[in-house]
């Protein structure tokens, strides 16, 4: 098995490490000893930390998309919009664990212009599939929001984003997150 082979065995040890000790533990030593692998093969794999840190983050953001199976505004946008928030919030293990990922990736972007690129190009990819996705229910009529799609699309995933990052700090009971989360997305669609 070549080196680059084991690149996503590694990045999956890589978001583990981040997971639970933060980025500032990410390490070509802690990589080969999360993964079982000499320190050797993981730096054959990687040319830099950089290289490792941006596979980290393209692995971390292959199993968001991966975990997003339902299929858009059905059965209604509201319910349907409810649930994607709720998928992205820290309400179990894994789920806490992507977003403590994606917190500390977000954090260093200021500084990293590699990251801030990646991070700015998956966040358009986003808005861009729920402006789309609210012109077609605007034009169907479920759609009435008084905010123009983009900025809607732009709420959506910052309210998403700022409840994640709470929850990591101040947890909620499911149930509670739900009521809050269905009110604000009612309120932004009405």
């Amino acid at each position: 098995m070549n080196s680059s082979a084991r690149q996503p065995e590694f990045a999956d040890a890589a978001l583990r490490i981040v997971a639970r000790d933060g980025l500032a533990a990410l390490s070509f030593r802690a990589v080969a000893s999360e993964s079982g692998w000499s320190l050797g093969a993981v730096q054959k794999a990687f040319t830099s930390k950089e290289a490792l840190l941006l596979a980290t983050l393209e692995r971390a953001q292959s199993q968001v998309i991966a975990g997003s199976s339902a299929e858009p505004a059905q059965p209604t946008l509201e319910i349907w919009l409810v649930g994607l928030v709720m998928a992205t919030l820290p309400l179990d293990d894994d789920r806490r664990a992507a977003v403590v990922v994606g917190t500390a990736f977000a954090d260093r972007a200021p500084f990293d212009p590699a990251i801030a690129t990646r991070l700015s190009a998956s966040d358009a990819a986003i808005r861009a599939l729920l402006v789309r996705l609210f012109s077609w229910r605007r034009a169907e009529g479920e759609l009435t929001a008084q905010l123009d799609d983009d900025a809607l699309a732009r709420a959506v995933l910052a309210f998403a984003g700022g409840l994640a990052a709470q929850l990591l700090y101040d947890a909620q009971p499911a149930s509670a997150v739900e009521a809050l989360v269905d009110g604000t997305i009612a309120s932004l669609l009405a």
